[in-house]
C-alpha cells in the first residue's frame, strides 16, 4: 500500500505494479467500512485505557505507579520528536532499508508480546477459575555482591502470566513471518492502551502544552517537508491501526489499507485519561469531562477523515484532534462554572509521593511523536525502567 505517513489516514489508493495502467479505487462500502473500522479501534484503546489509568492513580503499591509527564516534558517533546523524526529520515537514506527493517521487526516482536500479555491479564483473570493452580515465580538478575549488589530485572510473574505471555508470543510469531494485518493491529491496540493506561499527564495545563506542541510538530512535518512521508514509507512496524478497503472484495487477504498512526490515539488518549480522573476527584458519580472530551475525539477523528476523502491528500489528524479535544471540554467546564478547578488540579496528587517521572522519549517509528507515549509505556512493562514493575493481572 502507498503510506503516506503512518501518523495519517492513508489515501484510498494503492500504487500497483509499473505493468499496471489503472490504480485501485475502494467502492463506498469498503471504504466506509475501513474508516468505521478504524474509528472503532482508536476508540478502544482511549476507553479501556482511561478507565484502567485510573486504577494506576489510586495504586498504593509503588510499582504499579504509572510514569508523570510533567510541564517541562511536554515542552521537550516536539523538540525531542523532531530530532528522532529527521535522525531516522537520514538513517533511512544512508542505509539499506531490508536491514533496518528486520532489525526492528525483531524488536517490535519482543515489545509487542510483552505489551499485549499485558493488556491481557485482566481478562484471564475473569477467565481462569479461583481452582486454578496459579503458582507465583520470580525472575531476578543482579549485579555485583554483597552490600554493592543492584537489581538488574526483577521480574514477579504467576501462572496466569505465562499463559498471556505464551499467547502473546504466537500473535508475535504470526507477526513477524507474515506480516499480517490482524497482527499489526493487535500489538498496535496493546501499545495504545498501554500507553493510555500507564503514561499520565500531571494537570490539564500540562496537556495543553503537550496537544499544542504537537499540533505544531504534525502540521509542519506534513505539510512543510516530505520528511514524514518518507520515513513512514520506509518503515514497517506495528505502530499503526490498518484496516483494507478491499474486505469485501478479497477477503483477509485484502492488501489495500487504510491507516490511522497510534500517535493519533495515544496523545489524544492520555488527555482524556486525565479528563476522567479529574471527573473522579470532584467526586459528583458523573463523567462529564471524559464524556465531552471522548465524544471530541470521534468528532475530531470524523473531521479528520471527512477532509481527506474530500481532498484526496493526507491529513495531519491532530490539526482537528487537538482544538476538539481541548475545545470542548474548556466549553463544558466555563458552562459549569469549573474552569478554575479543572486548570488547578493536579493529578499527580493521586499517587504516592514520589511518582517516577517521565525523563526521556525513546522513539523508533517513522512517527516518533506518535508513538513515544507507547514505547515508553512498554518499556515500563518490560521493566526498562528504573524502578521494578510487577507483572500481574490487572482490573479494567
Amino acid at each position: 500500500p502507498l503510506e503516506l505517513e503512518n501518523s495519517r489516514i492513508n489515501s484510498p489508493t494503492r500504487k500497483r505494479p509499473l505493468n499496471a495502467t489503472a490504480k485501485f479505487v475502494a467502492t463506498p462500502e469498503g471504504t466506509a467500512l475501513a474508516y468505521g473500522s478504524l474509528v472503532f479501534m482508536a476508540l478502544l484503546p482511549i476507553f479501556f485505557g482511561a478507565l484502567r489509568s485510573v486504577r494506576c492513580s489510586k495504586s498504593k503499591n509503588s510499582a504499579d505507579m504509572p510514569e508523570t509527564i510533567t510541564s517541562r516534558d511536554a515542552a521537550r517533546f516536539p523538540i525531542i520528536a523532531s530530532c528522532t523524526l529527521f535522525g531516522l529520515y537520514l538513517f533511512f537514506k544512508v542505509f539499506s532499508q531490508e536491514y533496518i527493517n528486520l532489525l526492528l521487526s525483531v524488536y517490535f516482536f519482543v515489545l509487542g508480546v510483552l505489551a499485549l500479555s499485558h493488556t491481557m491479564s485482566p481478562l484471564m483473570s475473569r477467565i481462569f477459575p479461583d481452582s486454578f493452580p496459579n503458582k507465583q515465580y520470580q525472575l531476578l538478575f543482579t549485579q555485583g555482591s554483597g552490600e554493592s549488589k543492584e537489581e538488574i530485572v526483577n521480574y514477579e510473574f504467576d501462572t496466569k502470566n505465562l499463559v498471556c505471555l505464551v499467547i502473546s508470543s504466537v500473535v508475535g510469531v504470526w507477526y513477524l513471518l507474515k506480516k499480517h494485518w490482524i497482527a499489526n493491529n493487535l500489538f498496535g491496540l496493546a501499545f495504545a492502551l498501554n500507553g493510555v493506561e500507564l503514561l499520565h499527564l500531571n494537570n490539564v495545563s500540562t496537556g495543553c502544552i503537550l496537544l499544542g506542541g504537537l499540533f505544531v510538530y504534525d502540521v509542519f512535518w506534513v505539510f512543510g517537508t516530505n520528511v514524514m512521508v518518507t520515513v513512514a514509507k520506509s518503515f514497517e512496524a506495528p505502530i499503526k491501526l490498518v484496516f483494507p478497503q478491499d474486505l469485501l472484495e478479497k477477503g483477509l487477504e485484502a492488501s489495500n489499507f487504510a491507516m490511522l498512526g497510534l500517535g493519533d490515539i495515544v496523545i489524544p488518549g492520555i488527555f482524556i485519561a486525565l479528563l476522567l480522573r479529574f471527573d473522579v476527584s470532584l467526586k459528583k458519580n458523573s463523567r462529564t469531562y471524559f464524556y465531552s472530551s471522548f465524544l471530541a475525539y470521534i468528532f475530531g477523528l470524523g473531521l479528520t477523515i471527512f477532509v481527506m476523502h474530500t481532498f484526496k491528500h493526507a491529513q495531519p489528524a491532530l490539526l482537528y484532534l487537538v482544538p476538539a479535544c481541548v475545545g470542548f471540554p474548556v466549553i463544558v467546564a466555563l458552562f459549569n462554572g469549573e474552569l478554575t478547578e479543572m486548570f488547578s488540579y493536579e493529578s499527580s496528587e493521586e499517587v504516592l509521593p514520589g511518582s517516577p517521572r517521565l525523563t526521556s522519549f525513546p522513539t523508533v517509528s517513522g512517527s516518533p511523536a506518535s508513538l513515544a507515549s507507547s514505547m515508553d509505556a512498554v518499556s515500563m512493562v518490560t521493566g526498562s525502567s528504573p524502578r521494578r514493575r510487577r507483572l500481574q493481572p490487572t482490573s479494567m
